[in-house]
């Protein structure tokens, strides 16, 4: 069967005015203030109803995000979009009557209370999971939800937003689809809590923004995130399994590997290994109906920049394609770039130390494993890291001299998807978690509550005359000398 990418038309984001997304912002803490105590019931119907608006429209939804994308396979969307995240939910189901109890501590108890109002802006790349999962968490915590939908994705934000305000009432939840001007106002207002998914860039943005109205938030970033293939690694699996991961989605995603290390002595094996899995993946490509677009004009071009710039300054690459092909490749009309392995990358190269976000993978090669630990640990934090071989020694020495958001040993993105865990950056990659119950005591504040039956009152004893009691003093006096002794006793 023929396939040809249609052109698709990218439309201009509307303009929302910051005057009705305080209009929104009041009526939600107007409505949850009015409310009260949130039963578990009333929020599961409200998650319930975000999760059927999203299912039963699927069909419409994929086609929206491909005409957005440029082309994405519906299959994609489906299997991404309106599956991933099930299994979290309704484990968090499960479990929310329990987590919604006060818990018990001596002489009082901390109350789970939801925040108010959380605001959400969600990313482009899985513009559907990673802008409903953190918001249902939300919701599930007893909170009402704004959205800021990506300006990226105009056709399905008007979709939504269509959809929602048949289903629920903008009180409880709102979807607010406007241009970047818009999401940087959705940013300066007086949430309650913000959770961003995006760029570290933005992401600091963001955050400046929210501190000015002294507004908690989540971030969920990117990052370059390294693999490292060791001496025990299965090279078959790992080249089967990390090309499959940094073609997922054309490379859109923020757990995508980034860069991959491999031991001196295996690196043609390894390079050759990926060659073939990518070829086998894509036996024709610029017809194919498994690629995804890149997602606008400017991406495109920023990525074939980060390629060409570093052949400039020295590396090779290797453009994985039909010979017949590779003239019409990459493809700017269609916004599709072939994968392409990268060799002898320099670091002075962009891509070195900036975000590939698209098909393309430079490999690098090691003597020593703590090269790569010290390469690894010297630069900005990424969102995850993968690792190739046993639970040996070297593995639990990486993991013991770097830092990651999540780490997945022999395959791609799963610590990601594991039930009952948190899933979030740390530093470069993000602040904060969500997922499980991460994801409820992110949106929560837990209130601590003391119940007082002393008869002696905090202040009794502290204030005037009695502050020059000498029993008080030599008492006061043997109880920090005792707790300096204790201190004392565990000094290496």
């Amino acid at each position: 069967m023929s396939f040809e990418t249609p052109t698709i038309e990218l439309l201009e984001p509307r303009h929302v005015p910051k005057d009705e997304l305080e209009r929104i912002l009041d009526l939600q803490r107007a409505a949850f203030l009015a409310e009260g105590f949130v039963s578990a019931a009333v929020r599961r119907d409200r998650v319930s109803r975000v999760a059927l608006t999203i299912l039963d429209n699927i069909d419409a939804i994929s086609d929206a995000v491909s005409l957005d994308y440029g082309y994405r396979p519906a299959q994609l969307t489906k299997a991404f979009e309106a599956t991933s995240w099930l299994p979290d939910v309704f484990a968090n189901f499960a479990k929310l009557d329990d987590w919604m109890k006060d818990t018990e501590v001596p002489g009082g108890f901390i109350q789970q209370k939801p925040k108010g109002v959380v605001g959400v802006i969600g990313a482009w790349n899985f513009p559907i999971i990673l802008s409903f999962e953190p918001a249902m968490a939300a919701l599930l915590a007893g909170n009402r939800v704004m959205l800021n939908f990506s300006e990226f994705h105009v056709r399905t934000g008007q979709l939504l937003a269509k959809l929602f305000a048949e289903k629920i009432d903008e009180s409880e939840f709102a979807i607010v689809t406007g241009d970047l001007a818009t999401a940087r106002s959705f940013a300066e207002l007086r949430f309650d809590h913000l959770m961003f998914t995006g760029s570290p860039g933005v992401g600091s943005l963001v955050a400046q923004a929210a501190a000015k109205n002294l507004v908690p938030v989540t971030l969920e970033l990117g990052g370059k995130n390294p693999v490292v293939i060791s001496h025990s690694a299965d090279l078959e699996l790992a080249a089967h399994r990390i090309a499959g991961t940094r073609a997922l989605n054309s490379g859109q995603i923020c757990l995508c590997p980034d860069y991959v290390f491999v031991p001196r002595d295996q690196k043609d094996e390894l390079v050759e290994g990926l060659r073939k899995e990518f070829a086998a993946l894509y036996p024709d490509f610029l017809e194919n109906p498994g690629v995804v677009a890149i997602v606008n004009d400017r991406n495109y071009d920023r990525v074939v920049g980060l390629i060409d710039d570093a052949v400039d300054k020295g590396a090779t690459k290797i453009v994985v394609a039909p010979e017949s092909e590779l003239g019409s490749l990459p493809n700017r009309e269609s916004r599709r770039i072939a994968p392409t392995i990268l060799l002898d990358v320099p670091d002075e190269a962009r891509i070195s130390g900036e975000e590939i976000f698209g098909p393309v993978l430079p490999v690098y090669v090691y003597d020593d494993i703590a090269e790569v630990s010290q390469y690894v640990a010297s630069r900005p934090t990424p969102l995850g890291a993968y690792w190739y071989g046993e639970d040996d020694d070297e593995f639990r020495g990486f993991l013991n001299t770097t830092s990651s958001g999540g780490v997945t040993r022999n395959d791609g993105i799963t610590h990601a998807l594991l039930l009952d865990a948190p899933f979030g950056g740390a530093g470069n990659s993000g602040s904060g978690s969500y997922h499980s119950k991460d994801g409820f005591d992110t949106f929560t504040h837990r209130r601590t509550v003391s119940n007082v039956t002393a008869e002696r009152g905090v202040s009794d004893g502290l204030i005037g005359r009695a502050l020059d009691d000498e029993q008080f003093k030599g008492m006061i006096d043997q109880v920090i000398s005792d707790s300096a002794d204790a201190f004392r006793s565990n000094l290496l």
